[in-house]
């Protein structure tokens, strides 16, 4: 079965409601569902269903609130030339296409990517990559996109050999969807094109739901670790899909059972038709609360907000010190443990 692109094909697939709404919808992101998704799709409850929350449109992405922006991490402000993001001294993210296996509703670039999204020419990945030539601080180069892995292997292993030449670049990160929604693509072919012979690689893996890491995912997860490549874990709170401590607390035991470090526990972005998705930061911090007291620290993500306009990462996760002025004097700190209890310490 191919990938699910259009509403009608969602339509006979048996994933969509009538409203008038829809077509608006799936005009303002591109559609794609792989089959190894649309086979996780509980039929019986989609309205519920976490896997078809993430990839099925929804009229309520025709609601848009005034916070929300088509830019909302500030990409564009942060672009010295085409195709890359210069936010930290230390490094770039370099976005090579706008093409991904699956198209997520709640996409942070959903107004760049899809099917024909546009790749960097070999001119402009060119300036891209003298850009990073001409500047020794850059230490890690980040390729994002649309999903790097969507290139054919004789191109990305192009692209890392450019990137592995460039003695200051010590490390290579691949953020990817692929090894868990299009698992088949990870082959010997594109194992063999990634590996850089000096700089480390490193492999951001996307998933938000424990349902997604089906045997043939943890198979090409598999591949990728036995070859050396650490992995690490990138998951989206959203609401209806994984905020719930449960549903985070199986995932991200799932993830670490197959050797995925979780890494990142992404706030939601301020998206344009996303309220749907979005959770408070309290109710983030109260989940991350109860995952510190049920999780090793193996399994615990760091809990990050991107703040609007392009000024980077910061970890939002809840504080276990405290910082009561009086206590400080006296040198005596609060200290909460996992499961609420507090306790004094020497300052």
């Amino acid at each position: 079965m191919p990938t699910l692109r259009t509403l009608q094909e969602l339509d006979r697939a048996g994933l969509l409601s009538p409203d008038p709404r829809l077509a608006e919808a799936a005009q303002s992101m591109a559609i794609a569902i792989t089959p190894g998704m649309l086979a996780l799709i509980d039929h019986g409850d989609l309205a519920h269903d976490p896997i078809a929350r993430q990839f099925v449109p929804s009229p309520a992405e025709t609601e848009v609130s005034a916070d929300e922006l088509a830019d909302p991490i500030g990409d564009e402000a942060r672009s010295p030339v085409k195709g890359l993001v210069h936010r930290y001294p230390d490094r770039v993210l370099l976005k090579p296409l706008h093409v991904c296996p699956v198209y997520c509703r709640f996409c942070f670039r959903r107004e760049k990517v899809g099917p024909g999204g546009e790749a960097l020419s070999a001119a402009e990945l060119e300036a891209a990559l003298a850009y990073i030539r001409a500047r020794p601080e850059i230490w890690e180069v980040i390729l994002t996109g649309g999903d790097p892995l969507m290139l054919a292997p004789r191109r990305l292993g192009e692209l890392i050999a450019a990137l592995d030449a460039i003695p200051h670049v010590a490390v290579v990160r691949i953020h990817s969807r692929v090894p868990v929604v299009d698992p088949g693509r990870v082959t010997a072919e594109l194992l063999t094109a990634i590996k850089p012979r000096r700089a480390s690689l490193w492999l951001g893996v996307h998933c938000n739901h424990a349902r997604e890491l089906t045997a043939a995912a943890r198979a090409a997860l598999a591949l990728l670790a036995d070859s050396g490549i650490p992995l690490m874990g990138q998951t989206v709170l959203l609401h209806g899909v994984n905020d719930d401590v449960e549903t985070l607390e199986q995932l991200m035991r799932a993830l670490v059972t197959a050797r995925v470090k979780p890494y990142y526990l992404h706030h939601p972005d301020l998206v344009r038709g996303t309220g749907h998705f979005r959770v408070s930061v309290e109710h983030g911090q109260a989940l991350m609360r109860a995952l510190r007291g049920r999780l090793s620290g193996l399994a615990q993500p760091t809990y990050v907000l991107d703040v609007p306009g392009g000024h980077g990462k910061v970890p939002i996760g809840p504080a276990y010190l405290g910082d009561d002025p009086e206590a400080l004097a006296s040198n005596s700190l609060a200290v909460e443990d996992a499961f609420g209890g507090r306790h004094s310490y020497p300052g």
